[in-house]
């Protein structure tokens, strides 16, 4: 297993980023896991730019297939006195498969003061819970897991969530990495294993400045709204182990068969 920061830190730099070989166990089927390839173009977008304010929003394109050798770069679109915008490009041989915008923003003084999200009551697994990790040939290797299956119905995932390997990542690194790790939320309507997905695209807000948890569990949450035709709408919430919400967001995923 190779850890996220290890594949970081052996980054070859190229010309506006990097270029980096994604390891077989950081890989969703034939391409990279989604939470791998937008870790590397956030890597990618803090390494274009000095003092960014904390990261706030992405949208997120997973144009297509990414193995074996990428290149990641990143180049400022606009900064200006609040915000800064800066997008993210995946390529490998098959071309261009990944693409983003960052968006960076500190807080500002303002007279709204509204807050409907809501803290969960679930606490993260004790220390003797039986903790559930993939095979070292699949991107849940690098991952401990726990269930909360009694606590959803349809399709619906909630489960803690956490890296094996987090020493040496920065906050949001480490969050977006995590945040796409579970399954797409129609899969729990599956009746036939002919059935494959594909996330298309990633709509994620972060509700707090530079996110941190506890003993690294984040806790994930995702529902499908509408799954027809092929095509599957889900909303996704992560929280921390203090309970407290940290991301909203949104994904759009093909459904095939």
């Amino acid at each position: 297993m190779t850890a996220l920061a290890e594949l970081l830190a052996g980054a070859e730099p190229v010309q506006g980023g990097f270029r980096v070989e994604v390891p077989p166990s950081w890989l969703q089927g034939r391409t990279a896991y989604g939470g791998l390839s937008s870790a590397l173009a956030l890597h990618a977008a803090k390494l274009s730019d000095t003092d960014l304010p904390p990261l706030r929003s992405a949208l997120i394109a997973f144009v297509g297939p990414l193995s074996g050798t990428v290149t990641v770069t990143a180049e400022r679109l606009r900064r200006g006195r609040n915000a800064a915008f800066v997008e993210a490009t995946i390529r490998s041989e098959a071309g261009l498969g990944y693409r983003a915008t960052f968006v960076f923003m500190a807080d500002l003084p303002s007279s709204i003061a509204h807050d409907e999200t809501g803290r969960t009551p679930h606490a993260p697994p004790p220390a003797d819970a039986e903790l559930y990790t993939g095979p070292p040939g699949f991107f849940t290797g690098n991952f401990n897991f726990y269930d909360m299956k009694a606590h959803v119905s349809g399709p619906e995932w909630l489960r803690w969530g956490r890296l094996r390997e987090r020493e040496g990542l920065d906050p949001e690194t480490h969050l977006i990495a995590v945040a796409d790790a579970l399954p797409p939320a129609a899969f729990a309507l599956i009746r036939d294993n002919q059935v494959t997905m594909s996330s298309m695209t990633w709509i994620v807000n972060l509700l707090q400045p530079r996110p941190v948890t506890i003993d690294g569990w984040w806790l994930l949450h995702t529902r499908s709204d509408r799954a027809v035709g092929g095509y599957s709408s889900q909303r996704m919430t992560m929280w921390n182990a203090d309970g407290v919400p940290v991301v909203e967001a949104m994904q759009g995923v093909a459904v095939f068969g």
